[in-house]
């Protein structure tokens, strides 16, 4: 069934939308609340969640009838700049105060996501119109994601031995954020779905397919972690790809659940619709004190209980996100310079 993708918006993409972000935030209150990376299968989740997010958010970027001219290159930059970068900087410099300028590295305190988004905006304008005129625009731009992501995936595992002798192309690399270029194949990938999404839907429709992906990214997912290029870029992509085709899948296929006729569904479409939001509240909410319950939890040796309590946390971290959000919202002011809202 072909859809109009230019005029609607789908709405398992949004619920999916909304779905990575929790586990966004699940991912966090592991780290940064029980200071524990491998609990709650967070490191099987580690593996797709980025993945899904960028592609969600290289899906929703694409438009088939944007023309890449002087104008709109302006006007989109100006538009993204104002929306990603200007509000990651405002509650980077409210979250970590004094600390503000010691931040400024390539995870930014945690806000390196909008920055990084900002940057896949203009490597695709940039290649969009550097490929536009040639035959395999398609394939060129998708070298030059591959290319961009293995070069800064290598860069990430060699920074500690080569870091000490690039002076302050080390500060100036690191400010860029390079070592998070990496995500950038799963941006594109998800402004090409879009773009053949008559033939992305074919292959989600492959049965033996899917199950080939599914096994795919179980072995990648239990599969050691190496520290040689190779063998560990090809778990990272081949993880991510498979993870977030496994995602995308699950949520077409019981797109029935999540229309706004349904609380999951309409739940989950909220919260995607208030990803921005969320992202740069929930660092404000996450509770230091949870590591006090870490040996306690740890103690019972059960993964299905981690599950529950990270997951029964962040929750209460997303509900404490949408009421800030909402109170915020209520001046449109605060809403234009804290999240990038249009004024009517």
């Amino acid at each position: 069934m072909h859809v109009n993708m230019e005029k609607e918006r789908i709405q398992y993409i949004d619920a999916m939308r909304g779905f990575t972000m929790i586990l966004v935030i699940y991912s966090h209150v592991c780290v940064f609340c029980f200071k524990e990376y491998f609990i709650a299968f967070n490191d099987v989740l580690f593996l797709l969640r980025m993945p899904c997010f960028f592609f969600i958010s290289g899906w929703l970027f694409y438009k088939a009838t944007r023309v890449w001219d002087k104008t709109t290159v302006r006007q989109v930059i100006h538009n993204k700049f104002m929306v990603q970068i200007i509000p990651t900087f405002i509650f980077l410099a409210l979250h970590e105060r004094a600390n503000f300028f010691h931040q400024l590295g390539a995870f930014k305190g945690g806000y390196w996501f909008t920055f990084a988004l900002f940057v896949y905006f203009c490597i695709y304008i940039f290649s969009s119109i550097v490929f536009r005129r040639c035959r395999y625009k398609d394939w060129w731009m998708l070298l030059t994601a591959v290319v961009i992501s293995v070069v800064t995936f290598w860069y990430d595992i060699n920074y500690h031995r080569i870091s000490g002798n690039m002076g302050l192309w080390r500060d100036a690399l690191g400010f860029m954020g390079i070592v998070t270029w990496r995500y950038y194949l799963f941006f594109f990938l998800g402004t090409l779905a879009k773009r053949h999404f008559e033939k992305f839907l074919q292959l989600t429709d492959n049965k033996f397919g899917i199950i080939a992906i599914c096994v795919l990214f179980l072995v990648m997912a239990l599969s050691p972690r190496y520290d040689q290029l190779f063998p560990a870029y090809m778990r990272f992509a081949l993880s991510g790809v498979c993870g977030m085709v496994m995602v995308f899948t699950f949520f077409r296929k019981f797109s029935s659940w999540f229309t706004k006729d349904r609380l999951v569904g309409r739940s989950l479409q909220y919260v995607g619709t208030r990803t921005l939001d969320i992202y740069l509240l929930h660092f404000f909410f996450l509770p230091e004190s949870m590591l006090l319950y870490n040996r306690q939890m740890l103690a019972y040796d059960s993964k299905w209980l981690e599950v529950g309590v990270v997951m029964g946390e962040a929750l209460v971290v997303l509900a404490c996100c949408l009421i800030a959000s909402y109170v915020i919202r209520l001046s449109p002011f605060l809403a234009h310079y804290l999240f990038g809202v249009k004024g009517k």
